[in-house]
């Protein structure tokens, strides 16, 4: 099935019943701008049932009247091709950070709810669309730690103790971590600070809420830790030190965590506040505006929150893509802004 949509409007309402594809709209966009999905962990997850590939293609029209056609297919074989006005783009790094797109979904209450993995990726999502060379380095962390944790899996197996490959792998391992830890030491030092006001603003709290880096990299040399836990490392047939390990801590006060003691309505305030500063440090440090994509938002929050959202919209220049099953929801939001949206209906 192939549909085509066209966007003029720095607001675009888009609306329908559940299950009619509202949501594939702005992970499309998102695919374009990230080459991946924001919700399924694996690029065969979003191809049509019963179908071998998948093409997208989005014009992107830029200010300076200049405009970027780029292209995603996905091979039967599962290969993927990215282009960009006919050109091949051979590595993604050069291509994330084009378009930079932020989604916000009711699922994202996993960045406080679940594992350090949520909260790395998060992370890792705002420094590689602003650093292509911090996200050609963590490309190669995360290959060679798989190589390494290959190694000690098979280390009590015949031939399987090879100190030579792995002081290779630790020694990769540092190089690419020498990167990619100072940068996100610096980038939260601007981040934090902002995740924290826009806290204090929306929820009218006047009590701090803390967030810190939690990376033993900070204060170690990774040299000496693999020193340190290669016996651990061997007998659990994994790495466990590394930037791979690092977390955000999301606190209360030093001793409550928000996934332990936050109310449903504080958590829904911190990820608004990190969801905003994400906002306003990709556009401070790209000098461009986000594409923002809202998933269903104005069903979860309440009205001091659906506030703060419609200002951000409505005050900044750019462009945004939102998905409601309510049409007269989406028209009392914006009324007296109707010149600046436009409403589509899907599954109608």
């Amino acid at each position: 099935m192939q549909q085509s949509f066209s966007f003029s409007k720095p607001i675009n309402c888009i609306y329908g019943a559940n299950g009619v594809g509202k949501t594939n709209i702005l992970d499309a966009i998102y695919y374009l701008g990230f080459t991946k999905s924001y919700f399924a962990k694996k690029d065969s997850a979003v191809v049509m049932h019963n179908k071998q590939g998948m093409y997208i293609e989005g014009i992107f029209d830029w200010a300076e009247g200049q405009s970027s056609a780029i292209k995603i297919i996905i091979r039967e074989n599962g290969k993927k091709e990215l282009s960009e006005n006919g050109e091949d783009i051979k590595q993604l790094q050069q291509h994330i950070g084009r378009i930079p797109c932020i989604m916000i979904s009711p699922d994202d209450t996993v960045l406080i709810t679940e594992g350090s993995e949520y909260r790395r990726k998060f992370i890792d999502g705002i420094l590689c669309q602003i650093d292509t060379t911090y996200f050609s380095h963590l490309i190669a962390y995360n290959k060679v730690l798989a190589q390494r944790n290959a190694l000690l899996k098979a280390w009590q197996e015949p031939n399987g103790q090879q100190w030579d490959l792995l002081a290779y792998y630790n020694q990769l391992l540092c190089q690419h971590a020498a990167y990619i830890s100072p940068k996100r030491v610096a980038m939260l030092a601007q981040f934090i600070p902002m995740v924290c006001a826009l806290y204090k603003e929306i929820s009218k709290e006047p009590k701090e809420i803390i967030i810190n880096l939690d990376s033993k990299l900070v204060n170690n040399n990774l040299e000496d830790l693999f020193k340190q836990t290669i016996q651990k490392d061997i007998a659990t047939k994994r790495t466990s030190c590394g930037i791979h390990r690092d977390d955000l801590l999301l606190g209360m006060s030093p001793q409550e965590s928000f996934k332990d003691f936050a109310s449903q309505g504080q958590r829904k305030t911190l990820l608004f506040a990190l969801k905003i500063a994400q906002y306003q440090y990709m556009k401070q440090q790209l000098g461009i505006t986000p594409i923002l994509l809202l998933d269903d938002v104005f069903e979860k929050l309440d009205a001091n929150r659906s506030i703060h959202l419609l200002n951000l919209i409505t005050q900044e220049n750019c462009q945004t893509f939102i998905t409601d099953t309510h049409l007269d929801r989406l028209e009392k939001a914006f009324a007296g802004w109707e010149e600046k949206v436009d409403f589509l209906e899907i599954g109608g």
